[in-house]
């Protein structure tokens, strides 16, 4: 009689290897727990040349970022890190069934999203060249570097404003591109004015640089308009993987999906951590959030075996 092969049943499988992905790996690992980390190689800053607001690794290379964090998770053998990508995940019998790309598939008792999003930037000549060297989305990041610079803002509607306001604070040199006919008041036209911030209607049909250093914004109407950097308002990012939707999981209505206490969804079992609920969280929200879902999932694993022997 052929013997039944035993399955290994993973206490966690973790979807994305980036910094939510990692701390919760860490803790995991460092609480004996088997866990294994599932990341395509493709993280959402993989376009910049440096990150910043870590504490300790103000400026690191995002590509440095991770080897350290590999490098220092290889102490804890029972911490997987594979190059994978996930295509399908299933929950039968109170397990989580996961199926990569390359055939795998693992068991786990608990899944952690942190995919994170994706940018959708709009298709114009020489935007891919300077997004991520001297045009950005988020002034946290790079700000500082830009300071005082004379800046271009994109972007259109209710959040231009604000966000406006918001860059105003690094540099006072600033120029609004809403890349078509503006949808904003006439107030919010009134306090451009009043803050000497001209407003750019005409289309963009082209970004010159040198190296990724930006020059000057081709517009439709003929205008060449110098800038020394920019940043977009929203890069209309979508979320890197719809799987937790197809498992039940309600996105809301700016396409993060909906969580609980500690990044926890309606499903059980099934937590989601950084960008993918937050749009974004910066790299040391995202380690935190990890680290939190990480304490977390520890927690339930320890009073589920110890409820094992009462029993």
């Amino acid at each position: 009689m052929k013997k039944k092969r035993e399955i290994n049943i993973l206490d966690v499988v973790i979807a994305g290897g980036g910094p939510a992905g990692l701390s919760a790996a860490l803790v995991l690992g460092r609480s004996l727990k088997n866990v294994t980390v599932i990341d395509d190689g493709r993280p959402r800053n993989f376009v910049t040349a440096a990150s910043h607001g870590f504490l300790t690794r103000d400026g690191i290379k995002p590509s440095e970022l991770r080897k350290i964090a590999h490098e220092q998770l290889t102490k804890y053998q029972n911490v997987k890190i594979t190059e994978d990508f996930i295509e399908k995940v299933e929950k039968k019998n109170n397990v989580f069934i996961t199926t990569t790309k390359s055939g795998k598939t693992m068991v786990s008792k608990k899944i952690v999203f942190g995919t994170g999003m994706k940018d959708h930037l709009p298709a114009i000549d020489g935007l891919q060249e300077v997004y991520g060297k001297t045009v950005f989305h988020c002034p946290y990041c790079d700000g500082w570097e830009r300071r005082n610079e004379p800046l271009a803002v994109f972007g259109n509607g209710k959040g231009l404003l604000p966000f406006i306001k918001l860059i105003y604070n690094w540099s006072e040199d600033l120029i609004a591109f809403t890349n078509g006919t503006a949808d904003i008041t006439k107030e919010e036209k009134q306090e451009l004015i009043q803050h000497n911030i001209p407003l750019i209607e005409s289309p963009i049909i082209e970004f010159q640089s040198t190296k990724g250093n930006l020059d000057r914004i081709i517009l439709q109407n003929g205008d060449a308009v110098r800038r020394k950097g920019g940043f977009w308002v929203t890069t209309n990012e979508q979320q890197a993987s719809m799987i937790p939707a197809l498992l039940g999981v309600p996105l809301n209505e700016n396409g993060e999906y909906e969580t609980g206490d500690h990044g926890q969804t309606n499903i059980k079992g099934l937590s989601i951590v950084g960008d993918a609920k937050n749009s974004f969280t910066s790299l040391i929200g995202a380690a935190e959030q990890g680290y939190e879902i990480g304490v977390k999932i520890n927690g339930e694993l320890a009073e589920e075996k110890w409820a094992d022997k009462l029993l």
